[in-house]
């Protein structure tokens, strides 16, 4: 079916909004397959899924910035069920960060060290151990004031300033270091679907 618009959709204002994540496990593999979008700045995501059974998983994880500003770190905090994996066989990388900072009690790590931009999805691989089969990870992401994004206004310069890369990263610095403070908390809960076979 084709359907005509009398006018030209202004692609400006089309928006998806309220995207739930979604997700697939292969149990033979250990392999959970995590998409979805985020289209908030201002809030953590909280993100809850059962795992088909406790243990050990490679998770590959990939959300889509549906907002205006660039993402400059991801930090993912585990619940007290959860940990994540540092031995020699895990996975721990994302396509946009060139960096991993992971804490000595393994309940958070933060990916640094490069961007996501607006309409980017962020790609991480990592693996979990979890002892239950419900699963908790909050998610939080560093994003710089919208007056230091250079080129969001025609005042403003296409490459930022000495001092606001400075600034920035310090402040990136600060929150791989010490953690990003909590924020009001938007929860999803994910639905898996199982491969079996």
């Amino acid at each position: 079916m084709t359907i005509t618009h009398e006018s030209g959709i202004d692609i400006g204002t089309l928006r998806a909004k309220d995207i739930q994540m979604a997700a697939t496990a292969d149990l033979s593999r250990r392999t959970l397959l995590i998409s979805g979008a985020i289209d908030v700045n201002s809030h953590d995501i909280v993100v809850t899924f059962e795992l088909p059974e406790p243990g050990r998983w490679q998770v590959i994880k990939s959300e889509s910035n549906l907002t205006d500003l660039p993402w400059l770190t991801w930090q993912m905090t585990c619940d007290e069920n959860t940990r994540f994996v540092a031995d020699a066989d895990a996975q721990i990388v994302s396509r946009q960060f060139a960096q991993t900072f992971m804490t000595p009690d393994q309940d958070r790590i933060t990916f640094y060290d490069g961007e996501v931009r607006p309409g980017e999805a962020v790609l991480k691989m990592f693996t979990i151990e979890a002892s239950s089969k419900r699963t908790v990870i909050s998610h939080a992401r560093f994003v710089p004031p919208p007056a230091e994004v250079p080129g969001t206004s025609p005042q403003q310069p296409q490459k930022p300033t000495q001092p606001v890369k400075q600034r920035l990263a310090e402040q990136i610095r600060s929150s791989v270091e010490n953690g990003m403070p909590p924020r009001p908390a938007i929860e999803l809960f994910i639905p898996v679907t199982l491969i079996t076979g």
